[in-house]
């Protein structure tokens, strides 16, 4: 475990060296390296933005925006997947209109919200909220229905109800493609939130990103992506450790290699 991490640490020290090597050293390539910052500037960048109070305040904002949709899409989505996976007459009314939408990116949605909602905080969320939804509602449904129905059956034939097989066969038996679909929801709505946030948002890390882009102030447009990048790793690891805790009665020989 020790190499393995070992490894995993070097790969982004190289990573690191070869992106100081061709900005200080102005490469030009097929790719250009000479307008990009160096790292010791993206460093002495980082440093100021964190001394700052609006630092902290644009990562509480993209943090709540992201926690409130992705709250929300999971309970929804969670529900609607289940209906859909149990209900043929819920797939007869919801199904046609929920395919006819998954396709549309949650981005595209923005100007919609922002004549929708009666502020651009509210547009925000809907949009991480549809982000996430379907990713999660399409996983839960997909997971009801790979369920083996001598579950159920053997839960009826021992005089079990609806809610006993709700309860002890289709939860726990969705469990692994629910986590499955909230990790690519979450990834997902980072992605949109950002989007959204530089459209128009007023705070947030994608906000001020765009800004800084504006302003031609490139080693905080690296800061950014930075941030986004670190903000959207430790949520999806959270997500997959809580699915993992949640999931840890199903054998896992990939332990052993993971």
């Amino acid at each position: 475990m020790t190499a393995r991490w070992a490894i995993r640490i070097a790969s982004i020290l190289v990573a690191a060296g070869l992106w100081q090597v061709l900005t200080a050293t102005d490469a030009v390539l097929w790719l250009r390296f000479d307008r990009l910052p160096t790292l010791d500037e993206i460093a002495a960048e980082a440093v100021r933005r964190l001394a700052t109070p609006l630092y902290a305040l644009d990562l509480a904002q993209s943090l709540i925006r992201i926690l409130t949709g992705f709250g929300l899409a999971t309970v929804a989505g969670i529900a609607a997947g289940i209906a859909l996976g149990r209900s043929a007459r819920t797939r007869d009314v919801l199904l046609p209109l929920l395919e006819a939408l998954r396709p549309i990116p949650a981005i595209a949605l923005v100007p919609v919200a922002i004549l929708l909602f009666p502020t651009d905080e509210q547009g925000i969320v809907f949009i991480t909220f549809v982000a996430a939804f379907f990713p999660i509602t399409v996983s839960t449904r997909h997971a009801v229905r790979a369920l083996p129905t001598l579950w159920e059956e053997a839960v009826k034939t021992l005089g079990g109800r609806r809610g006993h097989v709700l309860r002890h066969v289709v939860l726990p038996g969705i469990l692994p493609g629910v986590f499955g679909g909230l990790s690519v929801g979450m990834g997902v709505s980072w992605i949109c939130v950002i989007s959204a946030e530089m459209i128009s948002g007023e705070f947030g890390v994608g906000y001020r990103t765009w800004q800084s882009y504006t302003l031609v102030d490139y080693p905080a447009v690296i800061v950014g992506m930075l941030t986004i990048g670190l903000l959207g790793w430790l949520t999806s690891a959270a997500v997959e450790l809580a699915g993992r805790r949640v999931t840890r009665w199903l054998p896992r020989a990939e332990r052993r290699t993971a």
